[in-house]
């Protein structure tokens, strides 16, 4: 009953401020680079908060889907309510599968950010509180842009779920890795895309969740991954629950969501 109450108390009034999305392409003038598709557009969908409670901080998020397909819904647009509900707009992006071309996600997400950031005005956001979130192959992208973007792309926090993170055999996802870098990338394209390798003092800092049971994207990623943010002081706070596998996303289903949820949304308020 404790749970229910709880959940009932974080989840109404967050329905109540939802705002309806507004999608948009990313690149109206044409992408940087192609990935050999025209019919593989990317796009954003702009959830805004009710501007009575808008904080100015905004999280751009990446969906899963191991670099071959997006989860969009459980891992993208079912967020907009509990971000919204916290006076904080959610960017939900469809980046580009890479079909050969591998900088490709990371060139839409970055731009994303930017989008973001030259609308902040227009849409009441603090371009110093603009953070990325992924999931699975998506969280190997949002922390990819954690580690390499600069400038106006790089973002001010990370929000990562049972994230891809090292490219390395044995510890990564395969599919991810092959659908990014192709059946047999060279070393330093392997060390390029392993985001444990590219940590330093100025990372931004991070949420990790995850299941102890995923076999699909092993905890080891996110393991690694915390290891060196605790190692060169950035603030950091992963979260391990016994079970839910890989994928779980914001489905109620999972045994540990609401825990999950409510320490989310206290991490969110830690800064």
């Amino acid at each position: 009953m404790q749970k229910i109450l709880l959940f009932l108390l974080m989840i109404v009034p967050t329905m109540a401020l939802a705002q309806k999305g507004n999608e948009m392409n990313l690149w109206p003038n044409g992408p940087r680079t192609s990935n050999d598709d025209p019919q593989d557009m990317a796009k954003v969908t702009v959830y805004l908060p009710d501007e009575r409670v808008a904080t100015g901080r905004a999280v751009v998020c990446c969906p899963g889907g191991g670099y071959q397909h997006l989860a969009m819904q459980h891992e993208g647009h079912d967020w907009a309510p509990f971000f919204n509900g916290q006076g904080i707009a959610l960017i939900v992006l469809k980046y580009r599968m890479p079909h050969g071309h591998y900088t490709v996600p990371a060139e839409d997400a970055e731009e994303a950010i930017r989008l973001v950031r030259r609308n902040a005005e227009a849409w009441h956001i603090n371009p110093q509180d603009v953070g990325i979130m992924g999931f699975s192959a998506g969280g190997h992208l949002a922390s990819t842009v954690a580690t390499h973007a600069t400038g106006d792309a790089k973002p001010n926090f990370q929000i990562l779920f049972y994230p891809v993170i090292s490219m390395e055999q044995g510890t990564t996802h395969q599919g991810s890795r092959d659908n990014l870098l192709g059946k047999a990338p060279k070393r330093k394209l392997v060390n390029q895309y392993s985001g444990e390798q590219h940590i330093t003092k100025h990372t931004p800092r991070c949420f990790l969740a995850l299941a102890n049971d995923d076999r699909v994207v092993i905890p080891l990623n996110s393991v690694g991954y915390y290891e060196q943010l605790y190692t060169h002081g950035v603030p950091a706070s992963m979260h391990i629950y016994p079970t839910g596998g890989h994928g779980f996303g914001i489905r109620q289903s999972f045994a540990y969501h609401l825990e999950m949820m409510l320490a989310l949304k206290a991490w969110l308020r830690s800064f």
